[in-house]
């Protein structure tokens, strides 16, 4: 399909309509959290544990993704453990380490609640030339790794004088 004409927007133009997507998203985190009865953060990781499918994670690289401690990691697979979210597997290779698995069940849970949202943003796709859509996945995609890098850069866990690991003077 050819490419519709688009409105003409200045960088600060998109910023703040990025800052309305992702202020709408949070809140749309929270009440989603909500409704499958456990807390955004423990949302966050879950979809992190889904999106590995069979490669699953360990406890380190899902603190890695979401930026947290391997402390405070060991919480939330508590928490999504009792909650019937997941399973801790024994490394095949490594038996002192675990991996962590999406329980089936409660992949669909989660999956029936996002599926409305997913569906209108496929139709919204529709409205995008595949190279229109291509140049918003390039972006999405360095956007993360941007932000990403970000996080790391000023909220590392274990970065002085964040007030989340330890301060050296």
């Amino acid at each position: 399909m050819p490419a519709k004409p688009r409105p003409a927007a200045t960088p600060e133009q998109a910023l703040s309509a990025m800052d309305h997507l992702i202020a709408t998203h949070l809140a749309g985190q929270h009440e989603i959290a909500q409704q499958v009865g456990i807390n955004v953060t423990d949302l966050t990781c879950f979809a992190y544990v889904m999106e590995a499918g069979e490669s699953l994670l360990t406890p380190g690289d899902l603190a890695a993704r979401v930026h947290v401690t391997t402390g405070a990691v060991t919480g939330i697979l508590n928490r999504l453990e009792r909650a019937g979210y997941i399973t801790r597997h024994p490394d095949p290779i490594d038996r002192r380490r675990i991996r962590i698995a999406a329980r089936p069940e409660a992949v669909t849970r989660v999956l029936g609640v996002y599926e409305p949202y997913h569906a209108r943003l496929t139709e919204l796709f529709a409205d995008y030339s595949p190279t229109e859509v291509a140049v918003l996945n390039d972006w999405f995609t360095r956007a993360t790794a941007l932000a990403a890098d970000c996080l790391e850069e000023h909220c590392r866990p274990d970065r002085p004088g964040t007030g989340r690991g330890p301060r050296t003077a």
